[in-house]
């Protein structure tokens, strides 16, 4: 359980300036303001890290890259589409990052290293709900208000996120119990 709440906590902070975006927007109805605040936390957040001397991730640091120019995008252009558009080129654009064979290790815990080939699978399986969430997001750009979309795309966003994350936490955990448990029966 402790490996779970570890991950799960890696998981989270890089979800923080999304979670602070949907909450700020859908309380105050302030496109300008949430895109703001979020960006604020990107940038408090890999100055935390890089203060205290942590690792910081190259999912994590292009995320704030993104979150940087798409936000400074947004207060240019005062065009909702544009806004509502963008996350599709940053779902693409972090979809091909996940296509890099073992991005998803800086979230493994050590004992997770016998399971590291299925890790590898849903490294790529992440990068195929980047790419259905881009599609996702352009269909209801498309076709939503400004609001519903940012109420609909930000759960989307999270609880696909949080969905996947228990899928693969709990196959990884039963195939590396699974193969610690054949590993001890070819020893005796």
């Amino acid at each position: 359980m402790k490996n779970l709440f570890q991950a799960a906590r890696v998981l989270m902070m890089d979800l923080a300036s999304t979670i602070l975006f949907l909450v700020v927007y859908l309380a105050t109805d302030n496109l300008f303001l949430a895109v703001g605040l979020g960006m604020v936390l990107g940038v408090v957040q890999i100055g935390w890290q890089y203060t205290r001397k942590q690792p910081i991730g190259s999912l994590q640091l292009l995320s704030v890259v993104l979150i940087l120019a798409s936000g400074t995008a947004t207060f240019f252009t005062h065009d909702p589409t544009f806004v509502m558009l963008k996350p599709s080129a940053i779902y693409c654009i972090v979809g091909l990052v996940m296509l890099k064979r073992g991005w998803m290790n800086r979230y493994l815990p050590e004992r997770a290293a016998p399971v590291a080939d299925v890790a590898t699978a849903f490294g790529y399986a992440w990068a195929g709900l980047m790419f259905g969430s881009a599609a996702l997001n352009i269909a209801l750009a498309l076709s939503l208000d400004p609001k519903t979309w940012a109420a609909v795309m930000s759960a989307w966003g999270l609880f696909s996120k949080i969905g996947l994350f228990l899928i693969q936490y709990g196959w990884m955990t039963a195939v590396g119990r699974r193969r610690a448990a054949a590993a001890g029966a070819a020893a005796t």
